[in-house]
């Protein structure tokens, strides 16, 4: 087994504040500022369509209690997950069958499966907001038999789905638990954006317009909440778009997405084969155990890349997905040790940065990952130090709404 380094002292709050960083000022939680409204970053877990999906005995969320109970005790205080707009706006309450993504990855069924929506959104929603633990709503436009998602054809379609998503909410005073709304995850990946018509770019004119359009309408009625459409992708053009539309950048970062370390592997994001998972047993950990210092350079440029855009946009950034592979599950001979340590770099760099306002420890972090989920302590060790890093000065209007 992998022996991890113990983290470097500058990681730590008080080495942070030697750093040079401006500390903003602490206060005592009250009624008036509690607690999640400290500027400090939300420490927030992935918890995608797993959520509804993942309901059968053994899948990890068929007992929202006690898995809710699991992340408090963690130290999350905020989880990130599909909301299913279309299909609220279609028909909240109708138990739709959803077709599987892929049967090789541990996130949502692995076949079909069935769900409803309402009243189950609700009910999560609120089970959070007894905990303090805040809900980010996004979505990967999960496709049932009937395409419903098709019916999103322009930015005015895509806010409007979400505006009757919201309102619900609004009818039952749920939204004081919402963090943000993502309209579209790792926008415009065609796997999680069935409803183009045609590959477009992010950063393109129509893109742009998909984007800027639907926040806009959404910001007239309901301003108050963040909005934004997380990326993965595209991260090359950085210096030329137009993000002054977003809240804030949610960046999906990992090693992998900075280095040619899944091309050597052979790894191919494969859905519903085990080639992929067969080539990670074979090559992932040797490959990265080869040279460990020069694949955590690779992460630390995907992170040096995040500040600086948010310094060249003066947005906050959030990443609720990362740091090291993108794909990992409990298989045999697939060992968790060299991920958490790549998944310590990403934390500690970004909490060190002070310009991420919600840090995800991986995008691994649900119950349904054992070998991930299990280890207490580690989550423990890196929610506090993201807890306990400062936000820069200049990002703290976040938290001031």
């Amino acid at each position: 087994m992998l022996n991890r380094r113990k983290f470097i002292e500058k990681t730590t709050l008080a080495g942070i504040a030697m750093g040079g960083l401006p500390l903003l000022s602490q206060s005592t939680p009250t009624e008036e500022h509690p607690a999640d409204k400290l500027f400090h970053p939300y420490a927030i877990a992935m918890w995608d369509f797993s959520w509804l999906e993942r309901r059968w005995i053994g899948g990890g969320y068929e007992d929202w209690n006690k898995a809710l109970d699991e992340l408090e005790e963690r130290g999350y205080n905020a989880v990130r997950i599909d909301a299913y707009p279309h299909l609220v706006s279609e028909n909240p309450a109708k138990i739709w069958e959803l077709i599987p993504v892929w049967n090789q990855n541990d996130w949502g069924a692995p076949a079909m499966v069935k769900v409803q929506v309402l009243p189950s959104l609700i009910e999560f929603i609120q089970k959070c907001g007894e905990r303090k633990i805040k809900v980010a709503l996004s979505t990967w436009w999960r496709q049932d038999k009937q395409k419903t998602y098709m019916k999103v054809t322009d930015a005015a379609s895509l806010a409007s789905v979400w505006k009757q998503t919201l309102d619900l909410l609004a009818k039952e005073d749920l939204l004081k638990h919402i963090l943000y709304v993502d309209l579209s995850n790792e926008f415009a990946l065609k796997v999680w954006t069935p409803f183009l018509q045609k590959s477009i770019k992010r950063n393109s004119d129509e893109g742009k317009k998909w984007m800027s359009q639907s926040i806009a309408l959404l910001r007239q009625q309901y301003p108050s909440i963040p909005y934004t459409f997380s990326i993965t992708s595209e991260f090359d053009t950085f210096t030329s778009e137009d993000v002054s539309y977003f809240s804030f950048l949610e960046l999906h970062i990992w090693m992998t997405s900075f280095s040619e370390f899944y091309k050597q592997v052979g790894y191919n994001y494969e859905r519903f084969k085990t080639t992929g998972y067969a080539n990670l047993v074979a090559k992932g950990e040797a490959l990265y155990l080869s040279k460990p210092d020069y694949w955590k350079q690779k992460l630390r440029k995907g992170v040096k890349l995040g500040v600086e855009w948010s310094k060249l946009s003066g947005k906050p950034l959030m990443s609720t997905e990362g740091w090291a592979v993108v794909d990992y599950k409990d298989w045999p001979m697939l060992n968790w040790d060299w991920v958490k340590e790549l998944c310590e770099i990403g934390v500690a760099e970004a909490a060190l940065s002070g310009r991420w306002v919600a840090l995800c420890t991986s995008n691994f972090c649900g119950p349904q990952f054992k070998g991930m989920w299990n280890d207490v302590a580690w989550h423990k060790k890196h929610t506090k130090m993201i807890k306990t890093s400062p936000v820069h000065k200049d990002l703290e209007h976040f938290f001031k709404g």
